[in-house]
């Protein structure tokens, strides 16, 4: 039985767990099944053809907001093509609407509804038997589809966690992928717009199971393992001892991903966690909103003064990449209280501040609320908020574009210094940020793509515009765009190096015969460390970029003084 699993990612590097996780559950009873892995941005006929040429009997799609899209055209194509084969779905973007998407599609054989091990287990024994309409209502956790019409069976009870095959344990960990790991499912919080809040408590990966599969990862180089797990700190000793092993087993290499509860961390914890190596970790935290009263209403529990206390302690351990989020459109919260949570959460300044969008999700408490709320959304995924009582499609737009400039100036960490600096002519974050996608509006910049110089200069404009001296930024601007790379073609607007020229090509010259500062560069003339480092003077003080040595929460360049001028 030629059974194909088949996945589309959001992007090439991403790895998608169920598919791995369905098809280690189905060798460990003997099944033998295939994974085939697309991304949404590869062409439909490209994937079509793939999936074609492989000849399935039966093929079934992991399917999410981000690829549900697509993959309903391309199984409306595959059924042309394809007629004698099974199409089966599974995944959240189907679970709660199995029998909505079975009519609007009269070519899938079935649904499996919610957690898919067992479900696929039973299904690989009827694809391999003989089958019959009785086999398929013995099933339980599916929605299928007979000559009588559409039928669904009683859900699947769920599994023990230590009953599921390692997802990855015969695959070849290729090279530049992140791989998404869960050690445990369910969520001990209940907000109300997320799917984790429908399962109530949480089922945990023994430990010891746990500590051998992540040795896996580190045995294999693997870049970077994600956790899926909906909030990994709440069980503190469990937390501890996992982190301490990660510690331990550190290869210097492989990074760890978190979604926690940064409000519960405790000083042990953050101890840990400041002795680890310098990238070792990341976290990402839900904040969400400071509105009290919106809080209540998804009924989320956050204590944002110890939040911040933590985050603070975290940072100035130096090594640990925060990540914090935010969500625009929930109850009770209007632009101004947006602007306040904003602030509040900006004022921290995470290595990221996620400005997302409320996404009503089907099956989720959020959307049986909405009427409630004067919640509207999109109909198609991903089912985005357009406006609520408290939020106008007015004020969505205008979020919109200030998420737009915010993700340009602010989270990709390429202006970090000029932001900073012009801060201080600004009220708060929000107003800065608004007042730049206003200028970006104007100016139409937000209608083109643009290089990174070119934001550089557009960032110029903007300082001028605001009857601020562009001179007086040129120094932090340029120290943003050397951080990041070797830039080998001098902006126009930059100040000449020429009357240190000399004096620069003295520096590389002792380099090269009695390195100082550029050690790690062996067996290298002048010219060729002159080439691959970038010296840059400011108020007769010269820096030294290197970059062989990157800041490794950032990947900025190491940066130096190497003389003064008195």
């Amino acid at each position: 039985m030629n059974i194909k699993l088949t996945a589309v990612n959001s992007k090439y590097i991403h790895s998608n767990l169920a598919v791995y996780s369905l098809k280690a559950m189905a060798a460990s009873k003997g099944f033998d099944v295939d994974i085939l892995e697309f991304t949404i941005n590869q062409q439909e006929d490209t994937i079509l053809r793939a999936i074609y040429e492989t000849k399935p009997d039966v093929i079934a799609f992991s399917v999410y907001i981000w690829n549900v899209k697509m993959i309903e055209e391309i199984i409306d194509d595959l059924a042309d093509v394809l007629s004698n084969a099974e199409i089966w779905l599974g995944g959240p973007e189907v679970t709660y609407r199995s029998r909505e998407i079975m009519e609007k599609h009269p070519n899938i054989t079935g649904v499996m509804r919610g957690e898919g091990e067992k479900i696929f287990v039973n299904l690989c024994r009827y694809w391999n038997s003989d089958k019959t309409e009785a086999a398929l209502k013995d099933i339980p956790g599916i929605t299928y589809r007979t000559e009588e019409g559409i039928f669904s069976n009683p859900d699947e009870s769920v599994m023990d966690m230590d009953e599921i095959p390692f997802a990855y344990e015969h695959v070849n960990l290729p090279e530049h992928r992140i791989f998404y790991y869960e050690s445990s499912r369910g969520c001990p919080f209940g907000c109300t717009y997320c799917l984790s809040s429908v399962e109530k408590g949480v089922r945990f990966r023994s430990i010891d199971l746990v500590k051998r599969e992540l040795k896996y990862f580190i045995d294999n180089k693997a870049p970077q393992v994600k956790f899926v797990d909906r909030t990994f700190n709440c069980d503190r000793a469990r937390t501890i001892k996992l982190w301490e092993f990660i510690k331990e087993n550190d290869n210097g290499i492989t990074n760890f991903h978190f979604e926690t509860g940064a409000e519960i961390l405790n000083d042990s914890e953050i101890e840990l966690l400041n002795s680890m190596r310098p990238g070792l970790i990341q976290l990402e935290c839900g904040v969400q909103s400071l509105n009290k009263e919106t809080l209540k209403a998804i009924h989320r529990s956050m204590d944002f003064e110890r939040l911040s206390e933590n985050v603070m302690k975290i940072k100035k351990g130096g090594n640990i990449h925060i990540h914090l989020d935010l969500i625009a459109g929930l109850p009770f919260e209007d632009l101004e209280s947006f602007k306040r949570s904003f602030n509040g959460v900006y004022e921290l300044r995470p290595a990221q501040l996620q400005l997302g969008f409320l996404k009503v999700l089907s099956g989720s408490p959020m959307a049986f609320e909405s009427d409630e709320y004067g919640c509207r959304y999109k109909k198609m995924p991903p089912y985005e908020v357009l406006k609520t009582k408290w939020l106008s499609y007015d004020d969505v737009i205008l979020l919109k574009k200030v998420e737009e400039v915010f993700e340009v100036h602010y989270n990709s960490g390429q202006f970090t210094n000029t932001m900073e600096k012009l801060q201080q002519h600004f009220e708060d974050g929000f107003s800065m940020y608004e007042k730049l996608a206003s200028f970006y509006d104007e100016k139409g910049y937000f209608e083109a793509s643009h290089s990174r110089i070119r934001r550089y200069e557009i960032l110029l404009e903007f300082i001028k515009e605001n009857n601020l001296d562009p001179d007086e930024f040129k120094e932090s601007i340029l120290t943003d765009i050397y951080l990041r790379e070797n830039l080998k073609n001098r902006p126009a607007w930059a100040p000449s190096l020429k009357e240190y020229d000399g004096r620069i090509r003295d520096f590389y010259k002792r380099e090269a015969e009695e390195p100082e500062y550029l050690t790690s560069y062996k067996n290298y003339d002048w010219k060729q460390l002159r080439s691959m480092t970038h010296i840059e003077v400011f108020d007769k003080r010269a820096y030294l970029f290197d970059y062989r040595e990157r800041n490794p929460l950032d990947h900025s360049a190491k940066m130096m003084v190497i003389w003064e001028e008195q």
